[in-house]
């Protein structure tokens, strides 16, 4: 099977999104120009060209995109080819309302935007896979093709009656009986016992809440209709072309999509990723998807989106400060990428992007954004050498699951405020402000790599998950859980105790009494720190080691328990607290950061033997590194320190 290897050759490729169609034709020569001086050496075609390669139902209109991809060719800069199918042409939606998505109100979607398609549909599907293979037949023996990219960004939801067809299928699939569909979903509760498949419904608009399972399993059943959408073009591209790789681009922490088993469908992992400029934790946030980007791929992932400048959907779209593009597209380079791709190449004049940045933004090529992005070229060419193909060594892990998180995400839990992703953000940014480089993995993963894992918040956790995580500890493991953590098996019922027995009496918990919520602003003593937005009324067996609550009703209870080398962490500690209580959990386990002594606002990384330091920060700082180093960004030699100023990179090479 062909990996990432197979499209880099030893480059990071570098370049974006290119939408020619939206340009005249003289301006593509100008394009190549401005793309062979900025060291663009990849380019992806054809994501939102539906309607211009088939005008018309059965229509082919390749002529254009034969020219680009020789022009590319000719200038030796690869192409990654995508299929359209992500938006369908405005005659589709006419001719074939079944291809439409409905909401769960019952509205349809209209085409006049994009990922407008139900996923369920079989119209749909037939023409995606007409144009798929047209487009596989005439271009898999293309010199500049390098690799597939199928559709973009999966996202839909679909509730009309093409989806409820599929979703009864799918759940005789699943379940085979309705008595065993009835005990799962629980549907004793409420009157909503079920004598029929055909009774069973997508989770419609109700008069009150929705049966939490029938919701879990239509998320289960979403992500895997998308995925058969995705496997069924690249079986087609694949059975062209052997020996070019597949990608399909995630977003970062999406909520519709299972990317653990998405992944494994994948010949390469790539990902959109654009961190708000003016959040002061969005290098942070950028590293949790990169680490968990590069964990999905196990190894080197592309970067396949980014913004060179603003985007255009926050309600204030602030601009990238001078060398802050360049940061963080190197960060990703230090945390796995070998591909830094942007949307788009040439900024829109219309459309509904218009306003979201391009390599090329509407200032031209004399334009600071421009200016930047060609540098960047400079400095990937130069250091791509000693990078591409190079792998990460982690301590530690950080456990997540979609299934657990969509099964959380219920509408009738106890604190909409403990969002499952701001809990996850919560504790890699205790981990990454600890300096200590963190993979992900899921709770059914091997972990023994690991010397510890963290469990930030699994909600819903399968027997073999649990399983899996008593055999770490037994097997030597240092075991961090935070709250909420084991409550419910893979139906969403809730363990008895409230808590899984094993893992409680893993932790050391005898019971547990109660769940109590903080509001927005609440908090609690514990001894040594502030715990925010959770706590819990726990009884602690008498072998387990705590820290407790100071004060209120949760007075000389335990906020910490340790039993041995497990942990259980009942609240979420104000930053500090938490990024101290790890860093001496780590500590004690033998996992330290790559360097001693790192100052705040500086991100160390060492990628195979090249050690990354990146500063986040707007004023210079100096890096006690011991030794000898060549900078290979600058080609300078650094002995014993480093300066780095504001938002500086340096490659170091021992």
């Amino acid at each position: 099977m062909p990996d990432l290897a197979a499209a880099t050759r030893g480059r990071i490729l570098f370049g974006g999104d290119y939408n020619p169609e939206q340009w005249p034709e003289e301006t593509w020569h100008e394009d190549v120009r401005l793309m062979k001086d900025a060291g663009v050496n990849s380019v992806t075609l054809g994501v939102f060209s539906w309607s211009k390669l088939e005008p018309h139902p059965g229509a082919r209109e390749f002529g254009w995109l034969d020219t680009l991809m020789d022009l590319m060719h000719d200038h030796g800069i690869g192409v990654v080819l995508a299929t359209p199918t992500s938006s369908p042409p405005p005659w589709m939606g006419r001719l074939h309302p079944d291809t439409l998505p409905v909401t769960e109100d019952g509205r349809t979607e209209w085409w006049g935007g994009r990922q407008h398609f139900s996923h369920s549909s079989a119209t749909y599907r037939r023409y995606a896979a007409a144009i798929t293979e047209d487009l596989a037949a005439r271009y898999g023996g293309h010199p500049a093709l390098t690799m597939w990219h199928i559709n973009n960004e999966y996202c839909t939801f679909d509730h009309g009656d093409q989806a409820a067809a599929a979703f009864r299928r799918w759940l005789r699939e699943k379940y085979g009986t309705l008595d065993a569909l009835n005990t799962a979903w629980g549907t004793a509760f409420w009157s909503q016992g079920y004598d029929s498949w055909d009774g069973i419904l997508p989770p419609r608009l109700p008069h009150y809440m929705k049966n939490p399972t029938q919701v879990l399993d239509f998320r289960r059943f979403t992500s895997d209709m998308l995925l058969e959408c995705y496997v069924a073009e690249r079986d087609i591209v694949r059975r062209h072309t052997p020996h070019i790789p597949v990608t399909t681009n995630f977003m970062p922490l999406w909520f519709g999509q299972d990317a653990w088993r998405w992944a494994e469908e994948e010949d390469v992992v790539s990902v959109d990723l654009y961190p708000d400029p003016r959040d002061p934790l969005g290098a942070q946030n950028g590293a949790l998807v990169q680490d968990m980007t590069r964990s999905q791929a196990r190894g080197p992932w592309v970067l396949m989106e980014q913004a060179a400048g603003p985007v255009n959907w926050r309600g204030v779209n602030h601009p990238k400060p001078r060398g802050l593009n360049r940061l963080w597209s190197l960060q990703a380079v230090a945390r796995g990428a070998d591909a830094v791709c942007y949307f788009q190449w040439r900024q829109s004049r219309q459309g509904a992007e218009k306003f979201h940045s391009g390599m090329v933004s509407h200032a031209g090529e004399e334009g600071r954004t421009y200016q930047e992005v060609k540098q960047l070229g400079a400095e990937l060419a130069r250091i791509a050498p000693h990078v591409t193909g190079r792998h990460i060594t982690a301590d530690v892990a950080v456990l997540h699951d979609w299934h657990s998180w969509w099964a959380g995400a219920q509408d009738g839990r106890l604190s909409t405020r403990a969002d499952y992703p701001d809990v996850l953000r919560a504790w890699h940014r205790a981990l990454w402000e600890a300096h200590l480089t963190t993979d992900f993995a899921h709770p059914e993963h091997d972990l023994t790599p690991y010397t510890v894992v963290v469990v930030p918040q699994l909600y819903a956790l399968t027997d073999a998950a649990i399983d899996n995580l008593l055999a770490y500890v037994r097997g030597g493991g240092t075991l961090v859980c935070g709250f909420l953590t084991g409550i419910a098996d893979e139906d969403d019922r809730v363990r008895p105790g409230g808590m899984d027995a094993r893992l409680r009496e893993l932790f050391g918990i005898r019971t547990l009494h109660e769940w109590w919520p903080l509001d927005a602003g609440e908090t609690v003593a514990c001894e040594g720190f502030r715990g925010t937005l959770w706590s819990e009324e726990i009884e602690a067996a008498e072998d387990a080691e705590t820290i407790p609550y100071q004060g209120g009703e949760l007075d000389g209870l335990p906020a910490v328990l340790r039993r041995g080398r497990a942990w259980y962490v009942s609240t979420l500690p104000e930053p500090d607290a938490l990024r101290d209580l790890l860093a001496r959990i780590a500590a004690g386990a033998g996992v330290r950061p790559v360097l001693d002594a790192i100052p705040a606002g500086v991100e160390a990384v060492r990628r195979g033997d090249l050690l990354f330091l990146l500063n986040h920060g707007r004023e210079a700082v100096t890096v006690e590194v011991p030794g000898s180093h060549r900078d290979l960004l600058s080609g300078s030699t650094m002995r014993d320190e480093v300066t780095l100023g504001r938002y500086g990179v340096v490659v170091l090479q021992s």
